[in-house]
């Protein structure tokens, strides 16, 4: 059978491959365009197969709530170039994600991977992303994701600095307008202050004892006497907790009021008791080590390739 133009043309289209492996494909498949597809994706596999060692920190982080606002997911996707982040297709791909771990039932990534993808029942969320490593050129990986589910309540999703924090809060108590508000501030205020905790009941025992063994050797190297350090060690635990703690914290827009006292005010406005259920903040390529390269060395060693 006769390979066109017009139809390389279509199967480069389709799944994004160089124009020559199109080519090459077709006549493998003799014209069989569906074929094609499955041979070049075969041959995607391959090529993320061999991209799959190479670290992937950048990337986006991406947020979704159904529109009934009771459901939401934060994800993080991750590959190698920030070119690459900012690709629509690679976009795309973690805005879908969102919305797929939203509406999952999977309680990890493994799970997800394994479920028909979203936006194309005919593949897995696994085989989308590898389509898309042969597509870019560029290891790619799902890192993480964090559902939400709200009854009475509000969710509540911010995205700083064009995908490099996101962020997403759950309110409880009521709905109203009064509810949101709160969801929102207090959204802008988990990224900028990036609290670890919800309460200071939620620190890990082990924590507090780490840093009460760092103040009090603060103290002593202070020449403090012995009778105060533990008092001293107590009052800066306590200032530990108002940095660390989201309701301990003091609220960005007013130093004098903390996040507990805003959100105490508020109910009292909403006609209800607001409580905050649940926060999480997924910082782009956070903890994960990137590779320095030496561009020089790069270079020769893209010229002896």
């Amino acid at each position: 059978m006769q390979i066109t133009a017009k139809m390389v043309s279509e199967l480069r289209e389709r799944t994004g491959a160089g124009m020559m492996d199109c080519k090459k494909a077709l006549v493998q498949a003799e014209g069989d365009m569906e074929k094609a597809i499955e041979i070049l994706r075969e041959k995607g596999l391959a090529a993320a197969a061999k991209k799959a060692g190479r670290v992937a920190a950048e990337g986006v982080v991406e947020t979704y709530i159904t529109e009934d606002g009771k459901t939401g997911a934060v994800v993080e996707v991750n590959c190698e170039t920030d070119f690459v982040g900012k690709n629509d297709d690679f976009v795309n791909l973690a805005k879908n994600l969102a919305k797929q771990a939203a509406y999952s039932k999977a309680n990890t990534v493994e799970e997800i991977l394994e479920e028909k993808y979203i936006a194309d029942e005919n593949m897995t969320v696994k085989e989308a992303i590898t389509a898309l490593i042969a597509k870019l050129g560029e290891n790619m990986t799902f890192r993480r994701f964090e559902r939400f589910n709200v009854e009475n309540g509000v969710i509540m999703d911010y995205i700083h600095g064009g995908g490099r924090i996101a962020v997403m809060v759950q309110v409880e108590g009521a709905t109203n307008e009064v509810a949101k508000e709160v969801a929102k501030e207090l959204a802008l205020q988990i990224a900028a202050a990036n609290p670890l905790y919800l309460v200071k009941e939620e620190v890990p025992q082990e924590v507090i004892e780490k840093e009460r063994e760092i103040y009090r050797q603060q103290a002593l190297n202070e020449g403090k006497p012995e009778k105060v350090v533990e008092k001293m060690v107590e009052g800066r635990l306590q200032k530990y907790f108002k940095e660390v703690c989201l309701i301990e914290q003091l609220w960005i827009r007013d130093q004098d009021k903390t996040i507990r006292k805003f959100v105490e005010e508020k109910s009292k406005e909403a006609n209800a008791e607001l409580t905050v259920k649940k926060f999480v903040r997924f910082e782009k390529g956070e903890g994960i080590e990137k590779k320095e390269e030496n561009f020089a060395e790069e270079v020769m060693k893209q010229t002896r390739a």
